[in-house]
């Protein structure tokens, strides 16, 4: 049932909470401009509702709110997100805008508005999206601020969507929004779209790990407690004005410590961090945090290897902070993060908070804005497609840095896994295309050697030297990448010219007229996808002149249909693993189609799966947790298909389960019992290393769906001395 006048009520109580968030910074006219975004939108939406059937003017509101709340941006931003939404789905146009709100609104709407029309085939709608809203950054950060805050609120509401939406939408989020809020340096926007996604895609992890986390809650709290007395106590007594907070790490981190460690909940020893906050004056910070991080050694055993000092050299997201895990009496390891209330809001607020201590002269340029100037060059400089560009944008997101350093002394920041090369194109891109090779620390070493924190850098270079495909191979940034690219790119164009130059003059000789037919004929006998690569292959010598002859035109042949025929490799895999239409419930009218299991990670009856339209009109299967997930569903959500695993015959299934355990005889003898005897389980293979006492194996078994697996893991979990058994992909 709706009631219109509780909703009223509703929409005014949530616009009322924006004023009394945006009421510090109000200038003049602000709010009388924020009333009439609030008008001009509840007017524009007032016919419309969302999936869950609210009405739609909720969403801009809740998008307003996040800008201002938990962003810490202002009143251009939060008419912004009030209208962000306006134009692309009412009559309204940005001249409209422009005209009402000025030009500096009617940019970051046009920026946040998505591109309609036709795309080029290979090209994502999302990508092209994205880089339309990346185009903006030059103009104003804000768009991108918005579009996290628009992000942000659809997550949280994912619930009313179908699940096949919620797959699309949590894999986008993982692949693109969560990696940029990181670099902006919103964490806590980072972390709960990392969670939101879990939640989404893989629920029974999510749930087990947040229902850990609040059963042991009570003990956490008095744990907490009982190791900050002493350092309160001590603080206080050194004049000092804190605050403290401690809370558990997020779900998705808790979750890629356990896989990247192979570890279990029980065993992640710095399960939640706490943060001594400093109030104290700009210029006296880093003296502070250092006196603080004394007082805490002093109680507690640090762990020298776990030292992070981001107060002397920030990360390039505009990040400080000093880091150190101790020791605590009861023997568990405990992260203390130390930073001052101005460090605290720039790791919590990002990028919108650098600007207001900046305005207050309290910071240089930030490695931040370096960053962003960099994201600026590379987007006027970049020629690719759209998809391609994402993935150059992408691996700058999710870095950890390396600090090297010029002959002269000058700091470096570059991402980790960076090379010499890499540092010769972030000096000049000359020097870059130039580059022979360097020495680092007095010494020489080849372009690919990979820098470490503190290296001093000196590149050598020759006017000979040019580059070529295997530089691509070691380059990690993308302006090292984007000019090498393009060089090559160039130079292929000016050897396929030479090319089809010297075809043209070879099919002259051989009287040859240049017709389509004649073309295939040609690409087909060479087994070359187009004509432009048959240009450049002549060119390079890879196919010579005088092989073209009159037989490849005359011969009756049936090459060029036999490159176009489908594999059929993946046909027989069907037949073995006997993956036919009966087991796959996919989409609605799509029975007919052709499936395979992708082999990224091997779904099995009872795992959740969406199907994957291929180019050659299959259905690849993949599980909604699968490491290939994310990046398909970003760029190809319109090749998503529903998919759903309906009762199957007794099949099997390849799948993969790890053990781990103390050694004894009979062990491997116990384990192969319980696979063949007792679950009728066959095996495929076994490998099993012990060292020090200490077993650790692999054993890959054909199953019939996932209670088959869950069985067999609970009764291989019994075995004596074994201590975790879990699925592997």
């Amino acid at each position: 049932m709706i009631d219109p006048e509780a909703e009223r009520k509703e929409i005014l109580r949530q616009y009322r909470r924006i004023l009394r968030y945006a009421k510090p910074f109000l200038k003049d006219n602000d709010a009388k401009i924020i009333k009439k975004a609030f008008n001009t939108s509840v007017e524009a939406h007032k016919d419309m509702r969302r999936k869950s059937g609210e009405p739609y003017i909720f969403h801009p509101l809740a998008v307003a709110q996040i800008a201002v709340e938990e962003i810490g941006l202002g009143t251009t931003s939060i008419v912004a997100a009030l209208l962000h939404d306006v134009v692309e789905d009412t009559e309204l146009e940005i001249a409209d805008i422009e005209r009402e709100f000025g030009p500096g609104v009617a940019r970051i709407i046009e920026g946040l508005t998505k591109i309609s029309g036709v795309f080029d085939y290979g090209t994502s709608q999302q990508a092209e999206n994205f880089r339309k809203m990346l185009l903006t950054l030059s103009d104003d950060v804000r768009v991108i601020l918005i579009k996290l805050a628009d992000r942000l609120h659809n997550m949280r509401t994912l619930d009313s969507m179908p699940r096949h939406k919620q797959l699309k939408i949590a894999s986008e989020t993982m692949y693109l929004y969560a990696p940029l809020a990181h670099r902006l340096g919103l964490y806590a926007i980072k972390s709960e779209l990392e969670d939101l996604y879990l939640k989404y895609t893989d629920t029974e992890t999510y749930k087990d790990i947040s229902n850990k986390i609040r059963q042991t809650r009570a003990a956490r709290t008095k744990f907490i407690k009982d190791f900050l007395a002493p350092i309160e106590e001590e603080l206080t007594r050194h004049g000092f004005k804190f605050t403290i907070k401690g809370r558990p790490k997020s779900i998705y981190s808790i979750l890629k410590k356990i896989k990247k460690q192979n570890i279990t909940f029980e065993e992640i020893y710095d399960l939640f961090a706490i943060r001594i906050i400093l109030d104290v004056p700009y210029e006296n910070e880093k003296a502070a945090c250092w006196q603080a991080y004394s007082i805490i050694t002093d109680f507690y055993q640090p762990n020298p290897d776990r030292l992070r000092d981001w107060v002397n050299t920030p990360k390039s997201n505009g990040y400080e902070s000093l880091h150190t895990t101790v020791m605590s009496k009861s023997g568990q390891w405990v992260e203390v993060q130390i930073r001052t209330k101005r460090m605290d809001e720039i790791a919590e607020r990002g990028y919108a908070a650098h600007w207001k201590y900046k305005a207050e002269g309290a910071v240089t340029e930030s490695a931040l804005e370096q960053w962003i100037n960099k994201v600026r060059d590379m987007l006027e400089g970049n020629t690719a497609n759209a998809l391609e560009f994402m993935d150059e944008f992408r691996k700058n997101l999710f870095v950890e840095e390396v600090f090297v350093f010029t002959p002269k002394g000058e700091l470096i920041i570059l991402p980790d896994r960076a090379t010499a090369l890499d540092f010769a194109f972030e000096i000049h891109t000359q020097i870059g295309m130039h580059c022979l090779g360097a020495k680092v620390n007095q010494k020489l070493v080849p372009l690919s050697y990979r820098l470490r924190n503190g290296d001093q850098v000196e590149i050598l270079t020759s006017q000979k030297q040019k580059p070529n495909e295997e530089w691509l191979t070691y380059v990690v940034t993308s302006k090292a990448r984007s000019r090498i690219k393009e060089y090559l790119r160039e130079e292929r164009k000016y050897k396929s010219e030479i090319g089809k130059t010297m075809l043209d003059k070879r099919l002259l000789q051989l009287n040859i007229s240049d017709t389509q037919a004649n073309t295939n004929r040609l690409l087909a006998f060479f087994n070359v996808p187009s004509l432009q690569d048959l240009y450049y292959r002549i060119a390079t010598g890879h196919i010579d002149v005088k092989n073209i002859k009159e037989v490849i035109f005359t011969a009756a042949t049936d090459k060029t249909t036999s490159m176009l025929q489908p594999k059929s490799f993946d046909k027989e895999v069907q037949k073995i693993r006997g993956v036919n239409s009966d087991m796959l419930l996919i989409g609605e009218h799509t029975s007919n189609m052709n499936y395979r299991i992708a082999k990224c990670c091997n779904p099995i009856p009872g795992d959740e799966v969406f199907g994957f339209e291929t180019g050659d009109e299959d259905i690849e299967i993949h599980r909604t947790n699968c490491v290939r997930a994310i990046e398909l569903m970003s760029n190809y959500g319109h090749r998503i298909v529903k998919a759903k695993w309906i009762d199957q015959q007794e099949l099997a299934f390849l799948a993969g389960i790890r053990i781990k355990g103390t050694d004894r005889v009979g062990l491997v003898n116990d384990l192969t019992k319980i696979i063949s005897n007792s679950l009728k389980v066959n095996m495929r293979s076994i490998t099993i290393d012990s060292h020090d006492g200490i077993f650790e194996g692999n054993i890959m078994v054909f199953v019939n769906d996932t209670g088959h697996l869950d069985r067999l893991i609970q009764r291989m979990g019994k075995v004596n001395g074994v201590l975790t058994v879990e699925r592997f992909d």
